[in-house]
């Protein structure tokens, strides 16, 4: 998701539309395997009304993965790139490195074992299949929590933090702090079923979330999210769905309505900012001058025309995601011991090809229908009433003041700025992310009654 797109209707600028469908048309069209065995299972459940929560296990065909390392080794590479920054997109050099360690050396098997070792379930809500991995702490009155992923991350993303916050002693927590996890896949992402219909945005999404947790017998939670996380929570939260306690959020929609607008017309500084403030706004004005929001602008607008490209060419999926400022001060996993590693980041990578959700995920930026995922106005987040917590990590590209977030968020309980970490938190600083939730939600222990 873009952490600071501007509100982009279906009207977007035609020249760099142009230039982007260009490219998305030049890489390719195509298919990928895997993802339709589940649609007959889907219409069969939905038929039944079936509200079941089924077991699932990952066990991706030997042929797919033999198709992805020839799609991979048949790549025909553009020419280089004619700067020495990544401001025109993935460099070759690099994502030849990449690619060619991904069809030779990397193992996605190590994966499957990785996700078939967790209790992995689907559940069928109003006629898609949800995927989704669900992690009882042993530890009693555990919190229930729910997170929630973006794009171009995945359930991949939330993996590091379930034993923190599920087994807290281990990492310097309580055992009062522990959490039951439950990480879902978004409608069209990883394994969960590809809404063949429109009205998948952000509200319907939380309605899902909420009947989730209900199906599995939750009565007091609370939610996190970050990305496109941040908005599906916030949306739980003003919808005040039945048994939400409170909503933690590293991506809060805190841009008060004159800034949003100024950056819209490109109008100057709203007077009377601090320093600060100033600050966030130059670095938003920047952000937006700067390409970033490219992808954003061309899946709002045409998520079709970039799907038969990224379904088709390994290295076209690999580049588009790549392109998200969230990897910007990524190094390609040439350390091991930074997370993510470059493993992890092509387990990501290799789950969108392998379910092929290239299309069917960037369907949700045109569902948003381009608002501005961090504008206050926009998510009416002073209507929200049910407690807000949120942590400003220093290396994303968004870093909001605690003025602006006091502002739109009435019931703010807590507001922190930490040390390290960026855009994807969970994965980049598990450990000080679970630590953050214990910190956000130690209030609102004591007023859950998980049903266990």
């Amino acid at each position: 998701m873009d952490p600071m797109g501007l509100k982009l209707g279906r009207g977007v600028g035609r020249c760099l539309l142009q230039i982007l469908l260009v490219v998305a048309i030049m890489i390719g069209a195509g298919e990928a395997p895997v993802s339709q065995a589940t649609a007959a299972a889907v219409e069969k459940n939905t038929l039944a009304g079936d509200t079941s929560i089924r077991p699932f296990k990952v066990h991706v065909p030997d042929a797919a993965l033999k198709d992805l390392r020839q799609r991979i080794k048949a790549t025909r590479w553009p020419d280089k790139e004619t700067v020495t920054d990544r401001s025109q997109g993935a460099q070759l050099e690099r994502l030849q490195g990449l690619l060619t360690y991904w069809g030779t050396d990397y193992d996605w098997r190590k994966l499957e074992a990785k996700l078939n070792a967790l209790p992995q379930f689907t559940t069928t809500i109003d006629g898609v299949d949800v995927y989704f991995i669900h992690v009882r702490s042993k530890h009693p009155n555990a919190m229930p929590l729910i997170l929630t992923h973006g794009w171009p991350g995945s359930v991949i993303e939330m993996l590091k933090v379930i034993d923190p916050l599920t087994d807290p002693i281990q990492y310097g927590g309580r055992a009062e702090d522990a959490f039951d996890v439950v990480i879902p896949s978004i409608p069209g992402y990883g394994f969960s079923g590809h809404p063949t219909g429109t009205g998948w945005g952000p509200e319907h999404i939380a309605r899902a979330w909420a009947e989730l947790m209900n199906r599995l017998g939750y009565t007091h939670y609370v939610a996190q999210g970050g990305d496109w996380g941040a908005p599906i929570s916030s949306e739980m939260a003003h919808q005040a769905v039945p048994g939400l306690l409170g909503i933690h959020l590293n991506l809060p929609a805190t841009v008060p309505p004159e800034v949003g607008a100024a950056l819209l017309t490109g109008a100057p500084a709203p007077a009377g900012m601090t320093d600060q403030e100033h600050a966030v706004f130059d670095a938003l004005r920047a952000y937006g001058m700067g390409g970033n929001s490219g992808y954003f602008v061309m899946m709002t607008a045409r998520p079709q025309a970039v799907g038969y490209g990224l379904t088709d060419s390994p290295a076209g999926l690999a580049a588009w995601v790549l392109v998200h400022p969230g990897f910007a001060k990524w190094t390609y996993g040439d350390d091991p011991q930074k997370s993510p590693t470059k493993d992890d980041v092509l387990d990501d990578i290799t789950l969108y090809w392998l379910t092929n959700s290239a299309t069917s995920s960037a369907r949700l930026y045109w569902e948003n229908g381009g608002r501005n995922p961090t504008g206050s106005a926009l998510w009416k987040t002073t209507e929200i009433t049910l407690p807000v917590a949120i942590t400003v990590f220093p290396e994303d590209v968004y870093r909001p003041p605690e003025t602006w977030a006091r502002r739109a968020y009435k019931n703010l309980i807590y507001f922190h700025e930490v040390d390290k970490g960026g855009h994807f938190a969970a994965w980049e600083q598990p450990q000080l992310f679970a630590s953050e939730l214990r910190a956000a939600f130690a209030s609102l222990h004591s007023k859950q009654s998980a049903v266990r």
